[in-house]
Protein backbone atom coordinates (compact mmCIF):
# COMPACT_ATOMS: atom_id res chain seq x y z
CA UNK A 1 0.00 0.00 0.00
CA UNK A 2 1.52 3.41 -1.20
CA UNK A 3 0.66 7.20 0.31
CA UNK A 4 1.34 9.24 -3.14
CA UNK A 5 3.53 12.23 -1.88
CA UNK A 6 1.96 15.23 -3.34
CA UNK A 7 2.49 16.64 -7.12
CA UNK A 8 4.55 19.85 -7.68
CA UNK A 9 2.76 23.29 -7.62
CA UNK A 10 5.75 24.67 -9.37
CA UNK A 11 7.54 24.28 -12.01
CA UNK A 12 11.78 24.07 -12.03
CA UNK A 13 11.66 27.91 -13.76
CA UNK A 14 9.18 28.91 -10.97
CA UNK A 15 5.70 28.89 -12.83
CA UNK A 16 2.62 27.94 -10.54
CA UNK A 17 0.64 25.09 -11.92
CA UNK A 18 -2.58 24.99 -11.11
CA UNK A 19 -4.64 20.93 -10.04
CA UNK A 20 -5.86 21.01 -13.67
CA UNK A 21 -2.43 21.28 -15.18
CA UNK A 22 -1.13 19.17 -12.68
CA UNK A 23 -0.04 15.27 -13.48
CA UNK A 24 -0.42 12.41 -10.76
CA UNK A 25 2.09 11.97 -8.16
CA UNK A 26 4.63 8.82 -9.33
CA UNK A 27 6.64 8.50 -6.03
CA UNK A 28 4.93 7.59 -2.69
CA UNK A 29 5.85 6.29 0.76
CA UNK A 30 5.28 2.67 1.57
CA UNK A 31 2.70 2.12 4.50
CA UNK A 32 2.60 -1.88 4.00
CA UNK A 33 3.57 -4.83 2.60
CA UNK A 34 2.25 -7.68 1.63
CA UNK A 35 3.61 -11.08 1.87
CA UNK A 36 6.27 -12.34 0.25
CA UNK A 37 5.06 -13.43 -4.34
CA UNK A 38 5.04 -17.49 -5.23
CA UNK A 39 5.70 -16.69 -8.87
CA UNK A 40 4.68 -19.10 -11.55
CA UNK A 41 7.69 -21.68 -10.94
CA UNK A 42 7.00 -21.81 -7.24
CA UNK A 43 9.88 -19.53 -6.20
CA UNK A 44 9.14 -16.93 -3.58
CA UNK A 45 9.66 -13.11 -4.86
CA UNK A 46 10.79 -10.78 -1.87
CA UNK A 47 9.43 -7.27 -1.55
CA UNK A 48 11.00 -4.48 -3.32
CA UNK A 49 10.47 -2.47 -0.44
CA UNK A 50 9.89 -2.24 2.97
CA UNK A 51 7.30 0.06 5.06
CA UNK A 52 8.85 3.58 5.17
CA UNK A 53 10.45 3.48 2.06
CA UNK A 54 9.97 6.55 -0.43
CA UNK A 55 9.06 4.49 -4.08
CA UNK A 56 8.62 5.46 -7.45
CA UNK A 57 5.89 3.34 -9.30
CA UNK A 58 4.49 3.28 -12.71
CA UNK A 59 2.44 5.94 -13.94
CA UNK A 60 -1.20 3.48 -14.42
CA UNK A 61 0.13 0.87 -11.90
CA UNK A 62 -1.63 -0.23 -9.59
CA UNK A 63 -5.38 0.55 -8.03
CA UNK A 64 -6.38 4.00 -6.21
CA UNK A 65 -8.46 3.88 -3.34
CA UNK A 66 -10.26 6.23 -1.08
CA UNK A 67 -10.50 6.09 2.53
CA UNK A 68 -11.54 8.88 5.38
CA UNK A 69 -10.66 11.54 2.25
CA UNK A 70 -7.10 10.03 1.82
CA UNK A 71 -5.81 8.62 -1.36
CA UNK A 72 -3.78 5.52 -1.21
CA UNK A 73 -2.73 3.34 -4.27
CA UNK A 74 -2.24 -0.95 -3.91
CA UNK A 75 -0.08 -1.88 -6.45
CA UNK A 76 2.23 -5.15 -6.89
CA UNK A 77 5.71 -5.74 -6.71
CA UNK A 78 6.15 -5.18 -10.44
CA UNK A 79 4.52 -2.28 -10.91
CA UNK A 80 7.32 -0.23 -8.17
CA UNK A 81 10.25 0.72 -10.46
CA UNK A 82 12.98 1.92 -7.87
CA UNK A 83 13.55 3.09 -4.60
CA UNK A 84 14.84 6.31 -3.61
CA UNK A 85 17.64 6.43 -1.49
CA UNK A 86 18.51 10.57 -0.02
Amino acid sequence: MIEPLEAEEKTSSGIYLPDSASEKPQQGKILAVGDDEITDSGARRKAPAKVGDTVIYKKWGGNEVKIKGAEYLFSKFDDILAVVTA
